[in-house]
């Protein structure tokens, strides 16, 4: 008998409709449990929906007749949130969002993963979209390790339904042929034929498994945090040199959950057990206060950014307590911040006193020509 992720990516209708039915018997009753209390401040945005293509959403700044300007664009990250079933936990991370949000007013959120970790994630996540909702923002959601439990893969499924019925929820399923779930691009118009700067969004996965490994030339045997598989990088391929073709030279910022090898090349542990600078990259901020947890298998999907020419930046999640910002070979490989409660800490793991974590969102300044500027905001200054 296949796993339930093969039925749910090859579309049987009749295993997606059996799992969804049995959603509620699962629950125990606790479905449909209010667990979001704050209430954000409506922000508004001027940026408008241009086209859509199964896998791709073109959008831009628009005057209030709805043409398009080239003006600069806002974009605010954050992952890690780990919304769980503790309601003061996931109050105090949707609290420190919202300040952020009101304080920075962003074109677009973008979360990289590990978010909606409820026990009826698949269902609780729509209590989140509607928190996002109310700030009148467009936002976008790639899925983290957590998303996937064990062996129910489909979660993401049901999630990721669940959230592209929000008006302002740009991911999507892109791709069904392809690994994972979300794979797909935000473009943002400068023009109605140039990208000002375009987003790609990546299913970084789980865990590896014998059969993927083996369809991308790892051995079978391998046993490690998941990598960027084939497919997804022959589309990505794809996309940007039909993109370059429609609309010429562009950038484009990479997303997802999991790190690629290449950030391992940053720091180095020291004989004191302190990561300290490889003197291979420019560090322009941030500290690394864990190992870099990415995959033991390089895909390659670096070679192809370089070769591309196109990404000029890699944004990731999923290592809470690094938040370094460097360049490595021409390529800003950049962590997100963390604004997650439920889960380690530099409290927890280092017992530093909550005014020094490094909780808070990363907001990432796009001028009219695509050039980025990378900066922090931390949590801390709202305690």
């Amino acid at each position: 008998m296949r796993p339930i992720t093969t039925f749910v990516r090859h579309n049987s209708i009749k295993a997606i409709l059996a799992a969804e039915k049995g959603l509620k018997a699962v629950s125990n009753g606790k479905i449909g449990k209010n667990l979001f209390d704050i209430e954000p401040k409506f922000i508004g945005t001027d940026v408008r929906i241009i086209k859509e293509t199964d896998d791709s959403t073109f959008i831009a700044k628009c005057d209030t007749n709805g043409r398009i300007v080239n003006k600069p664009f806002k974009i605010l990250v954050t992952t890690d949130l780990h919304l769980c079933d503790d309601k003061e936990l996931i109050n105090k991370s949707l609290f420190m969002l919202a300040k952020h949000v009101e304080a920075e007013k962003p074109d677009l959120i973008l979360f990289t993963g590990d978010v909606v970790l409820t026990d009826h994630q698949q269902v609780d996540c729509i209590q989140f979209g509607k928190f996002m909702e109310k700030m009148g923002i467009y936002w976008a959601y790639v899925f983290g390790n957590h998303e996937a439990r064990a062996e129910k893969e489909y979660h993401k499924y049901f999630m990721l339904k669940n959230l592209i019925s929000f008006p302002h929820c740009l991911s999507k399923f892109g791709d069904p042929s392809l690994f994972g779930y979300g794979n797909f691009f935000i473009n943002i118009l400068s023009s109605p034929t140039s990208i000002q700067q375009s987003i790609v969004m990546l299913d970084s996965g789980r865990n590896t498994s014998p059969t993927h490994n083996i369809e991308n030339g790892a051995t079978a045997e391998l046993k490690c945090y998941d990598f960027l598989k084939k497919d997804q990088i022959d589309w990505y391929r794809k996309t940007i040199l039909d993109l370059k073709n429609e609309y010429g030279k562009f950038k484009s910022i990479m997303a997802m959950h999991i790190a690629l090898c290449e950030y391992e090349k940053v720091m180095q542990l020291d004989e004191n057990g302190n990561y300290i600078p490889t003197g291979k990259a420019e560090i322009l901020y941030g500290e690394m206060h864990e190992s870099i947890g990415c995959s033991e298998f390089n895909s390659g999907m670096f070679d192809v950014i370089k070769e591309l020419g196109t990404t000029q930046a890699v944004i990731v999640g999923h290592d809470h307590i690094n938040d370094f910002c460097a360049k490595y070979d021409g390529i800003y490989l950049v962590y997100a911040q963390c604004d997650g409660y439920n889960t380690y800490t530099m409290g927890s793991n280092f017992g530093w006193d909550e005014k020094d974590w490094m909780q808070g969102v990363t907001m990432i300044d796009i001028d009219k020509e695509g050039k980025i500027v990378f900066r922090q905001r931390f949590n801390r200054d709202y305690l």
